[in-house]
């Protein structure tokens, strides 16, 4: 009995909307007109975007009209021109260009296998252990200096040492968060470190550290790579968005390039360092 119900209701859902037409005006406000059509898209997107409790049709048409009035009372007190709301409209207009522009592009961009084992092959997944002589936000250019001299005469003292590094690390390290534990970071990848620690890091041997301290804005670090994942041990996932973001980069670059040619640019880099 419950298909025949089904049905029935179907046939007679079927049978009211055939009796409405797409141009059909479900709401005017002000000179402004909404047709069935525009009413269903609308509607529509919504619920593809809503998984729970979606709005009725009657409380989404409210909704519409509200939207509505708020727009042209908007209008007619000139708000395009205020500061912030003209910021937020160039920034949602900067969003539409990149989805007209390069929205396939970047939809249709592909990720082999064999391009993830030739990124992951330069930028493999890594576990270290670190000593941290830290500098404090703010701090003086004297204060840093003073922080880098202490750290070269502990880099003289651990490179001197028998001892093994955790135990230096539990001895000099400022880091509280792991100087308890030898200063092991876990593993890490050139998408969660610093770009200078990471390329320091990479190119030390197995259960050897740096020679020389690697200086961040956080401080100086001497830093001990303890384990290098394998392709086949690394995420996959990760890596493959990482070879996703690095082919979106070049559309990008490309696209502004572009642009830059056809606009007169001059920045001052020397000015934000």
């Amino acid at each position: 009995m419950k298909w025949i119900f089904v049905s029935l209701l179907s046939i007679l859902l079927s049978l009211n909307v055939s009796a409405q037409k797409p141009t059909d005006v479900v709401a005017i406000i002000g000179a402004q007109k909404i047709t069935l059509e525009q009413f269903n898209k609308k509607y529509a997107e919504v619920l593809s975007q809503v998984s729970v409790n979606p709005p009725s049709r009657k409380v989404f048409l409210e909704d519409i009209v509200r939207y509505e009035l708020g727009v042209q009372q908007a209008k007619k007190m000139n708000l395009e021109k205020d500061p912030l709301v003209a910021d937020r409209i160039n920034q949602e207009m900067y969003k539409g260009l990149l989805e007209k522009e390069l929205g396939k592009k970047v939809q249709n961009i592909k990720v082999s296998d064999e391009e993830m084992k030739t990124w992951y092959a330069k930028n493999p997944q890594i576990r270290l252990s670190v000593l941290i002589i830290e500098v404090k936000p703010g701090a003086t250019a004297e204060q840093r200096a003073e922080a880098k001299k202490r750290a070269l005469e502990i880099l003289s003292e651990v490179k001197k040492s028998k001892r093994p590094f955790e135990e230096l690390v539990r001895l000099y390290s400022d880091d509280t968060t792991t100087k308890n534990i030898g200063g092991d970071v876990g593993w890490q990848s050139r998408i969660t470190l610093n770009p200078s620690y990471y390329d320091a890091a990479i190119e030390l041997k197995l259960n050897s550290m740096t020679q020389d301290l690697v200086e961040t804005a956080f401080g100086f670090h001497i830093i001990k790579l303890t384990g290098k994942h394998s392709f086949e041990e690394a995420p996959k996932r990760e890596i493959r968005m990482a070879v996703f973001d690095d082919k979106r980069k070049v559309l990008f670059d490309e696209y502004f390039s572009t642009l830059k040619k056809t606009s007169k640019i001059q920045t001052n880099p020397k000015l934000v360092e």
